[in-house]
């Protein structure tokens, strides 16, 4: 027997609806990824020498631990949309953001660029021990 050339539908072999290089073509998190670098090659611009150890990455969803509620947790926000961990025995700062509940916040592309922008404007500060407006005047909180 030789092998199918065709589905059973007759519509022949499916390939990618649209070529690689073009902007349709990336996933979701692919997409999520590049806002996520935008936002820190903005900060990079004035803040080189304090970013330069730290590494930032993405997360679909945040850790279980970091669920519970808690003292100084608000009620009314109870998922986190990102972390920051100074260095430590080694290993140097992190700052991780989470893709899912970012997304699911976010009205439009517009809405959630910016968002996470501020996520990690905010998770920077933290690191730093600034306020998020000392570390980009443009922050609005939002």
């Amino acid at each position: 027997m030789s092998p199918r050339r065709r589905d059973r539908h007759g519509r022949g072999m499916r390939g990618p609806l649209a070529p690689s290089h073009v902007p349709i073509a990336r996933s979701r998190g692919e997409r999520f990824d590049d806002l996520v670098l935008d936002a820190v090659d903005r900060l990079r611009v004035r803040w080189s020498k304090e970013l330069a150890s730290v590494e930032f990455g993405v997360e679909e969803v945040p850790r279980a631990s970091e669920l519970i509620d808690g003292p100084g947790r608000l009620a009314s926000d109870p998922i986190p949309f990102g972390r920051a961990e100074p260095a430590a025995g080694g290993e140097p700062a992190l700052v991780v953001v989470y893709r899912r509940p970012m997304e699911a916040r976010a009205r439009d592309r517009e809405h959630l660029a910016g968002l996470v922008h501020s996520v990690v404007v905010e998770q920077v500060a933290s690191l730093l021990g600034l306020t998020p407006e000392a570390v980009d005047p443009g922050y609005d909180g939002d």
